[in-house]
């Protein structure tokens, strides 16, 4: 008997590649560049033991790490100037690039697959996470 995917129902993500998703639809997101967003992600994974919800890693340029959080969830919150939101607030149009779960997806990467259709990151958790990251590696 086949076993069903976990991931087959979810049709934000590309079969094959990667392609850009607008924000504010399926998804917000919150990027955090280069070895802050790996220490985030890394922080959130023990967090939750190893499921904070669907996280893609960027491996070239600003190294993004991109938490996707529920639709509507990252407008109207106080963010960390480390990290950018990507919403769908009037005015504003905002796109995450999304990789597969398989084949070449390079530059892209799934750190933490999404596990179902409407399982994303906790917006309160990433945040308060990026406060208390933010503080400890300032030093403050």
């Amino acid at each position: 008997m086949n076993t069903p995917s976990c991931h087959e129902n979810i049709d934000w993500i590309p079969a094959s590649g990667f392609q850009l998703r607008k924000a504010g639809v399926q998804f917000d997101a919150v990027r955090v560049d280069g070895d802050d967003g790996r220490r985030v992600a890394d922080i959130m994974e023990h967090m939750t033991a190893g499921d904070p919800g669907p996280v893609v890693i960027e491996a070239n340029g600003r190294r993004g790490v991109y938490f996707l959080l529920p639709p509507g969830s990252t407008a109207g919150r106080a963010w960390p100037r480390e990290a950018t939101p990507f919403n769908a607030c009037e005015g504003r149009v905002s796109y995450v690039p999304v990789p597969a779960l398989t084949g070449n997806t390079w530059p892209l990467a799934w750190r933490c697959p999404p596990r179902t259709a409407d399982r994303f990151v906790h917006p309160v958790l990433l945040r308060s996470t990026l406060v208390a990251a933010v503080r400890d590696m300032s030093g403050t």
